[in-house]
């Protein structure tokens, strides 16, 4: 499936019909990742996840090929990179979980670890974005998609050698 390495996938040009086939790869991996995820909950310890696995490295492979569609100005910028953009600029510091009001709503910050040292005990790097609340306070489920559909590599932490 993705036999890219990520910076090759960041230096071609992608074409709207790229999008499409990688669309229709995710559809039933999707399927099956929901699945696996469903049937390992609760476990601890290494679990083998291939569906999973494939379906994450799908999924970084649209990331790359929307956000180079959306550098050439073939797609455009979605209402959450704008309200991201504008929320990172606004609120540089903000804590985790912090929320902030903009135009209306109420944003939550969020980190998540990304890359981790060599033993995974020490967090080397952290992925910020902002969650949509909804009015009862919770997270809203279709802005969340969204964030990890832009950003998928923000939920997969990777260790780092020294």
């Amino acid at each position: 499936m993705g036999k890219y390495p990520l910076s090759k996938l960041q230096n071609k040009l992608h074409l709207l019909s790229e999008l499409n086939e990688i669309n229709e790869k995710i559809i039933p991996l999707k399927a099956l990742a929901d699945r696996e995820l469903a049937s390992i909950y609760g476990l601890t310890g290494m679990v083998y996840t291939p569906y999973l696995d494939d379906y994450m490295q799908v999924s970084i492979e649209k990331a790359a090929i929307l956000a180079c569609l959306k550098r050439q100005k073939i797609l455009p910028l979605s209402e959450v990179e704008l309200i991201t953009t504008a929320l990172d600029s606004l609120h540089k510091s903000a804590k985790s979980n912090a929320i902030v009001e903009y135009e209306g709503n109420c944003y939550q910050r969020r980190f998540s670890p990304l890359k981790l040292n060599k033993s995974g005990k020490t967090v080397r790097k952290w992925a910020r974005y902002w969650l949509l609340q909804s009015a009862d306070g919770r997270v809203e489920p279709n802005w969340q998609a969204q964030v990890r559909e832009i950003w998928p590599s923000y939920f997969l932490i990777r260790t780092v050698g020294l």
